[in-house]
């Protein structure tokens, strides 16, 4: 049996790097895994649409699929957006099996990135010294993703045993340059910043600018193309595989 196609369904942006970090890290994913058929696709703003990618997978003669959200939070995009643009590729096939998993999340793999991304920025800036940090994730109106990326920031802080202020890039209080703003305003000047953002574009840009302007002495890049956020990938992709599994499979003769 054929093992289900994947799809690593981003949200897209008018950023060229934000695709293209994200085409990387699905060849990541298709070298650690070759027996997969592995694709990126995007919500909107990026090229190739979802639409266009299950039309090709089609063509190619997979019946089912396994969708990936590389989301870290459940935000408006992977409770509406990403049901509705799946159900509307599905719609367009009879037949057609489509399994969406969970979002990637914040799991320890993301913190352990994050990490690393962390130490590059402060060996590049020649900082030796932290009193504060600042986690800076996207930002929703969905106060229960903001929620998520406080609760991270909490985690990161009391791992570094350092004082943390989760940050927002838009949609919600306060922006990158705000929190570092607070932590100098108790008396803290060593104050570095973690991007909670998968790929680079304009918001991640938008907080570099700000913490640094506010004072910032570090400011760490998106977490980017990494071995660990492909393990994570493809173990998402293994629950929704699952999925896909009916009794009919499970009680067929040999």
């Amino acid at each position: 049996m054929t093992a289900p196609a994947l799809i690593a369904l981003a949200h897209g942006s008018r950023d060229p790097r934000s695709a293209a970090t994200i085409t990387h890290l699905t060849e990541m994913v298709a070298c650690m895994r070759p027996d997969l058929r592995v694709a990126p696709a995007f919500l909107d703003l990026s090229e190739p649409s979802l639409d266009e990618v299950v039309d090709r997978l089609v063509a190619e003669g997979h019946g089912e699929i396994v969708v990936v959200p590389l989301l870290l939070t459940e935000a408006y995009h992977a409770k509406v957006d990403v049901p509705a643009a799946v159900a509307s590729a599905q719609d367009r096939h009879d037949g057609l099996r489509i399994e969406i998993t969970p979002v990637l999340g914040i799991e320890a793999a993301i913190f352990r990135v994050l990490d690393r991304r962390l130490r590059e920025a402060l060996k590049q800036h020649r900082v030796r010294e932290l009193d504060a940090l600042v986690l800076a994730g996207a930002g929703s109106t969905d106060a229960a993703a903001n929620a998520s990326i406080a609760r991270a920031a909490r985690v990161w802080g009391a791992h570094h045993k350092l004082p943390v202020i989760a940050a927002f890039a838009s949609s919600a209080p306060p922006a990158a340059g705000e929190a570092v703003r607070a932590h100098r305003a108790d008396g803290r000047r060593h104050i570095a910043v973690g991007m909670l953002f998968l790929a680079p574009g304009r918001l991640p840009d938008r907080v570099t600018e700000l913490a640094l302007e506010a004072g910032a002495v570090a400011v760490a890049e998106p977490l980017g193309v990494d071995e660990e956020i492909a393990s994570l990938f493809l173990a998402r992709y293994a629950v929704g595989a699952v999925g896909l599994v009916s009794l009919d499979d499970l009680f067929a003769p040999a």
